[in-house]
This record gives C-alpha cells, sequence and structure tokens, in this order.
C-alpha cells in the first residue's frame, strides 16, 4: 500500500511538473499551411502598411524635389546662366587670349631684340642673362679714370633700379599667367557646378581677384620706386653742375690771380 501510494505521489509531481513547464515554456504555434503561410502573411503585412507609408514618404521627397527646381533652384534657369556662360567662353575667351599673346616685339637690332625677348617671356630663372643682356644693350659702368665718382653712382643707381623693374615685371607677367588660368578654371567650373555652389566659385574668384589686385600694387610701387628715382637723378644732374660750376669759378679767379 505504501509503494502505491508513493507511486501516484510521483506520478502527480511529474504531471503537475510537466503542465508547470507547459504554461513556461510553451511550444510554438505554426502559422496557417506552415512555412509557406507564415511568407504569406509577412508579405501582406510588407504590400499593406509599409507600402503605404513607403509610399507617402516617396510622395513627400518628390514633393520636396519640385519645390526645390521650381523655386529654391529653377533647373530652368540653371541651364539658361549655364548656357550664357557657356556663350560667354566662347566669344570673348579665345579673342581675349589673342589680344594678351599678341605679338608686340620691336626690337631689330641683336642687342636690343635679345633684351626685349628676355624682358617678355614670362620667366623667372633667367635673371643673370636679363642683366648680361641688359649691359649689352645699354653699356656697362664706366670705369673710374673714365667718369666721376658722381656720374658713376647715377649711373649704378639708374642701371639697378631699371633691373629691378624688368625683374618685378617678368615675375608679374608669371604670376598674371596663374591668375589667367585659374580664372579659366573658374569659368569651366560655373559651367557644371551644382545647384548650391555659387558661393564657393564666388569665393574662389574673389581670391583670383585679390591676387590680381596684389599684382597691381607691387606694379605701381615699382613705378613709384622709379619715379623717385628719376627725381633724384635730376636733383643728382643739379648738383654735378653747381660743383662744375664751382670748379670753373674756382679756376678762372686761380687764373685771374697769376701774374
Amino acid at each position: 500500500m505504501s509503494w502505491t501510494k508513493n507511486s501516484r505521489r510521483v506520478v502527480g509531481v511529474t504531471l503537475i511538473a510537466m503542465l508547470i513547464a507547459g504554461m513556461i515554456f510553451p511550444h510554438p504555434a505554426y502559422a496557417q499551411f506552415g512555412l509557406l503561410g507564415g511568407i504569406q502573411n509577412i508579405l501582406n503585412i510588407i504590400n499593406g502598411a509599409i507600402r503605404t507609408t513607403l509610399n507617402t514618404i516617396g510622395a513627400v521627397s518628390r514633393s520636396l524635389q519640385a519645390l526645390h527646381q521650381q523655386f529654391v533652384w529653377p533647373v530652368q534657369l540653371i541651364n539658361r546662366a549655364r548656357s550664357a556662360i557657356a556663350s560667354l567662353i566662347a566669344q570673348f575667351r579665345a579673342l581675349m587670349q589673342s589680344i594678351y599673346e599678341a605679338p608686340v616685339s620691336s626690337a631689330t637690332l641683336s642687342a636690343p631684340a635679345e633684351l626685349e625677348a628676355i624682358i617678355r617671356n614670362h620667366q623667372t630663372d633667367d635673371f643673370p642673362n636679363l642683366a648680361e643682356s641688359y649691359y649689352r644693350a645699354f653699356g656697362s659702368l664706366p670705369a673710374a679714370d673714365e667718369a666721376d665718382s658722381l656720374a658713376r653712382n647715377m649711373i649704378d643707381i639708374d642701371d639697378g633700379l631699371a633691373l629691378n623693374t624688368l625683374k618685378t615685371l617678368k615675375a608679374t607677367d608669371q604670376a598674371g599667367d596663374l591668375i589667367l588660368e585659374s580664372g579659366d578654371q573658374i569659368e569651366n567650373e560655373s559651367r557644371l557646378t551644382a545647384p548650391g555652389s555659387a558661393p564657393f566659385l564666388n569665393a574662389a574668384a574673389m581670391a583670383a581677384n585679390i591676387q590680381s589686385q596684389a599684382l597691381m600694387q607691387k606694379m605701381l610701387a615699382a613705378m613709384l620706386r622709379q619715379e623717385a628715382a628719376r627725381i633724384a637723378h635730376e636733383n643728382a644732374l643739379r648738383k654735378r653742375h653747381g660743383i662744375v660750376t664751382a670748379r670753373v669759378r674756382q679756376g678762372v679767379s686761380d687764373m685771374l690771380r697769376r701774374p
């Protein structure tokens, strides 16, 4: 009897444990018609609520795109501006380049022609050749026994300032070529740039303009130095005339004092 009671208790405990396990860990419920039915239910959800949401998002995106194309960045006006830029480039770039590269050399003799070619070659690595050609064309500094010290000083400073200005001119020509190339690049980019990038092109154009203004100021400074040297040269000539006049008076006075 005791064994029977114990077996009943074991069976009862086992059944209770199975019920509790079934409640805590229920078996997965399969969809109707198995795996294919579950896939069909997922497709129905995608084609239903999710598809409606995606259609709404697509409609909003198309509305924003139409707003940008019609009001913010009108496509027709942008294409018209690009066509106008291309027309201006085709009309003026080649003409301006031909004017900039027009041959203006005028010297005919060998020494002046060589100097003029060096002056106009837009290079900065041939300054020694520039000085040699300059002295061959205009003559070298006289020796000490061929001119007085004041005349030699004036000749030396005039030659130095002339060579300084010519070197500045060559460097400015070379930098001007780079600025022209930058302008061509900005024009080319303006035909292909995306809407909204105009401020970047404007900043690049302003930077090129500032560089051009700096070159102009450099050339104006060279002109001012040359003008100051001209004034100094004229004053030196007046001083020299005064010295010569004083020497002549002294010589005449000495001659009159002789017995």
